[in-house]
């Protein structure tokens, strides 16, 4: 089974360290934007556009991990992307209280946090039906590069056709030298090309949209459709 083999993947409980930065900023900022971590709607928006572009996800299962306020799911349906139906998983309650309170078409939202528990990540649709994408936009930036890396791979495990991920790249433009990314970090992305290719032949990568500051990673399956 699946959801046995991602409990092995994570045989000891990580440090909640990853989530004390959107614990700080609900306490200063309450649920809204400014506690997703965000530093513009601008670029959350232009991120999940480059998933969208990547994946298309039409008729898909699409599960966002570290869903926040659902804004992903919401950005789909303005777009008018075909999905069958959203997952989002959030580790605090808060946000998943005001994804729900959206009402937002064919979503559903639910409270994880899927390195204590990775047998979430392959919550199903209501139809029964597993993720076929499993996503992660913003989500892996607090965390230590090495845990993320384990949970990426436990996500492509539990998708039918891919894990599709952004996060902070290290081969930016010098402009961004200086820049102050706390609580955040940045990714070796010549390691994690070189580690998803030892995951599948099948890999899309970009990181020209924001000058390298961030980069796109999309693992498809060798044998998805």
């Amino acid at each position: 089974m699946i959801a046995d083999r991602l409990a092995l993947a994570m045989p000891a409980t990580p440090s909640e360290e990853y989530l004390q930065p959107y614990r700080r900023a609900l306490k200063r900022h309450g649920v809204s934007f400014e506690s997703t971590l965000w530093r513009s709607r601008e670029g959350q928006l232009l991120r999940f556009d480059i998933m969208i572009d990547l994946a298309g996800f039409e008729d898909c299962i699409v599960t966002d991990v570290g869903c926040g306020r659902g804004d992903f799911a919401a950005r789909l349906l303005e777009r008018r992307i075909p999905f069958r139906h959203f997952i989002g998983i959030d580790a605090l309650p808060e946000m998943i209280r005001a994804a729900k309170a959206r009402g937002l078409a064919r979503s559903d939202f639910h409270l994880h946090d899927v390195l204590a528990d990775p047998k979430a990540l392959v919550t199903a649709a209501p139809d029964g039906s597993p993720p076929d994408y499993l996503c992660f936009s913003g989500t892996l930036n607090t965390m230590d590069e090495n845990i993320a890396r384990r949970l990426v791979k436990m996500a492509f495990l539990a998708a039918r056709q891919g894990v599709l991920f952004n996060y902070l790249s290290d081969r930016h433009h010098r402009r961004f030298a200086d820049d102050n990314l706390d609580p955040a970090r940045r990714f070796d992305t010549l390691a994690w090309l070189d580690w998803a290719m030892d995951l599948s032949s099948r890999v899309s990568f970009t990181q020209d949209y924001l000058d390298g500051h961030d980069a796109t990673i999309l693992i498809h399956h060798d044998d998805a459709d």
